[in-house]
Parts: structure tokens; C-alpha cells; sequence
């Protein structure tokens, strides 16, 4: 019997430019679709034909509480200024010993949304901001 190692989703952390930033609380769009174009061969009525096309990754979204740095915040700055600066990044996972579990690098990454946090005046809860990133893709590698 082999014991496999687990991981548990709260144990990660996140890399931009090989620095890794503190705190995010969640992240969420590591997701990939491959379009597939159909073709209905005439004579054939068992299967139709299914061929990939473009594939499409999702936004990755990154959460964390307000903290005292604007990082985030001037990163999409500069987008809506027009300068654009692309990063590469890495979200990583860890085992419940903290070794890396597995690593999902992504590439030319750049914010096409900011989140600031909902302010209420009658709740004790975090106040967080997200960012949205627009990247090229990404790549797992496992540990």
C-alpha cells in the first residue's frame, strides 16, 4: 500500500516575479477550456467529429485583506494609464509539512480588475481587495 501524499487548499502562497506576496486569503480561476469545432461527416449518424481549437484560460483572481502597501492598487494604475507591465507569477501549494506540493506558474500576466473591499459600518468583517490578472497561461509542475 502506497501512502499519498495530500494537500490542503489553504496552505499556498503566491509568486509575482519570483517575490512572493503576502497574505492573499484565496485565489480562484486556475481553469483552462479548449474550444472543440464539431463536424457532422454526412453518411456518419454514430458520433460527430470533434476537433480542438483555441484554448481559452481564465482570469486568475487573487483576494487578500487590505494591507498598508498600494501594490496592487498601482499595478492596475498603470494599466489605466496605458503602460502595461506583464509578470510572471506562480501560485504554489504545499503538503501538510509545508514542501512544495505542486506549482501552477503563469506567464505575461497584468491586472484587468481591481476590487476594493465593501465597506460596512455594521460588521466586524475583513476588509479585502482582489485583483484580476489576464496572463498567457500557465503551466503545472509537480514536486
Amino acid at each position: 500500500f502506497i501512502r499519498m501524499p495530500v494537500a490542503l487548499s489553504h496552505r499556498f502562497m503566491v509568486e509575482i516575479d519570483g517575490l512572493l506576496v503576502a497574505g492573499f486569503s484565496e485565489v480562484s480561476g486556475l481553469s483552462a477550456e479548449t474550444e472543440v469545432h464539431e463536424y457532422a461527416e454526412g453518411g456518419l449518424n454514430q458520433y460527430v467529429h470533434r476537433f480542438p481549437s483555441h484554448t481559452r484560460f481564465a482570469p486568475i483572481v487573487l483576494k487578500r485583506g487590505l494591507t498598508l502597501t498600494n501594490d496592487l492598487w498601482n499595478w492596475y494604475a498603470d494599466v489605466i494609464e496605458g503602460k502595461i507591465k506583464r509578470k510572471n507569477g506562480a501560485i504554489i501549494l504545499f503538503d501538510p509539512t509545508f514542501l512544495e506540493f505542486r506549482r501552477w506558474n503563469f506567464y505575461e500576466a497584468y491586472p484587468i480588475k481591481w476590487t476594493g473591499p465593501d465597506l460596512n459600518a455594521t460588521s466586524s468583517e475583513i476588509a479585502f481587495e482582489s485583483i484580476e490578472l489576464a496572463h498567457n497561461g500557465f503551466k503545472a509542475a509537480l514536486f
